[in-house]
């Protein structure tokens, strides 16, 4: 069984959602399969650092753990906790039969096979007898427990869907393809890639993580880009190369664009859950140079006809 998720991240039950960030990216860093190759340990503390920071990250998951409902894996939580006080069943005094007493499970003559029979489907039947059918049956072996592991992601690569490379606790390396409308936080399972078990192995559970990029952010399905421009190209107009997910393509300026003037580059945004693509937004940003005597000579001897660009603001 896993324990406690605030033990494992060594933050108190009130901790706010930035202290467990907190606690999970020191211990992260610090037992990351990456930085101890040769601690077996480590990569296990690792696995549970994470599991222990899904959960409590997620808020509806956390409420039901701080409730009871479910146990530190997430798993419903068992109604009798751990076991059967009192050392199991007992028939009544004197070899009688069937129901249960109140030396077991206190309350005066309580008789609480109605809770079993519908716990176990009938398997605790009143009278002649005691237990049968649902006691007597064995569950299916549990399988292992799952994997956590985070996987930082290119924000280009999240965009372009490409294919990603994960090792795993165990040395194997697999290629993940990335599913449309993946985005920061997005959760992907491995069948049957977790810790051996019983039953057969666990899943692997990969949280992603998309990368912030230099100049391209996002907004929704659509990719935001702020491109620099000359004068001369503000003035003129014309095309000029830019950058996307993909890889460069022309785009037309309109001669007389100002900065702020936002254009569209279609299908060039992230792939979206029900098809398709978004956009790429391009804001033109007028770069002017730094000192230019012939620029601030035109400038002094120019009169813009359109006068204050400012009068609609009354300024």
């Amino acid at each position: 069984m896993a324990a406690d998720p605030y033990s494992t991240l060594g933050v108190a039950r009130t901790a706010s959602e930035d202290d467990i960030k907190k606690a999970y990216r020191k211990l992260a860093k610090e037992l990351h399969p990456d930085r101890n190759k040769d601690n077996p340990k480590a990569s296990e503390r690792f696995s549970a650092v994470t599991s222990a920071y899904d959960l409590l990250t997620d808020k509806d998951k956390r409420a039901r753990f701080d409730r009871g409902e479910i146990d530190a894996e997430g798993n419903p939580a068992s109604p009798f906790g751990a076991g059967f006080p009192g050392g199991g069943f007992q028939g009544r005094p004197g070899g009688q039969s069937g129901g249960f007493r109140s030396e077991n499970f206190g309350g005066e003559g309580a008789d609480i096979s109605d809770i079993f029979e519908g716990l176990f489907g009938g398997g605790a039947q009143r009278g002649g007898g005691g237990f049968s059918g649902g006691f007597g049956r064995r569950g299916a072996p549990p399988k292992g427990a799952n994997a956590a592991y985070r996987l930082r992601v290119p924000f280009v690569d999240a965009a372009s869907l490409s294919p990603q490379r994960i090792t795993l606790a165990d040395g194997k390396t697999i290629d993940l393809k990335l599913p449309a409308g993946v985005e920061d936080g997005t959760q992907m399972k491995l069948a049957g890639k977790g810790e051996p078990g019983p039953g057969g192995a666990g899943d692997a559970i990969v949280t992603i993580e998309v990368q912030p990029h230099r100049f391209f952010t996002r907004e929704g399905d659509d990719v935001r880009l702020d491109l620099p421009i000359t004068l001369v190209e503000a003035v003129k107009g014309g095309p000029v190369k830019v950058p996307t997910v993909d890889k460069p393509v022309m785009l037309t300026v309109p001669a007389g664009a100002s900065s702020g003037k936002v254009l569209r580059l279609k299908g060039k945004g992230f792939h979206k859950k029900g098809g398709g693509r978004g956009d790429q937004l391009v804001t033109l940003m007028i770069d002017l140079p730094g000192e230019d005597a012939a620029l601030r000579q035109f400038v002094d001897s120019w009169t813009p006809a359109e006068g204050n660009p400012r009068a609609a603001m009354g300024v």
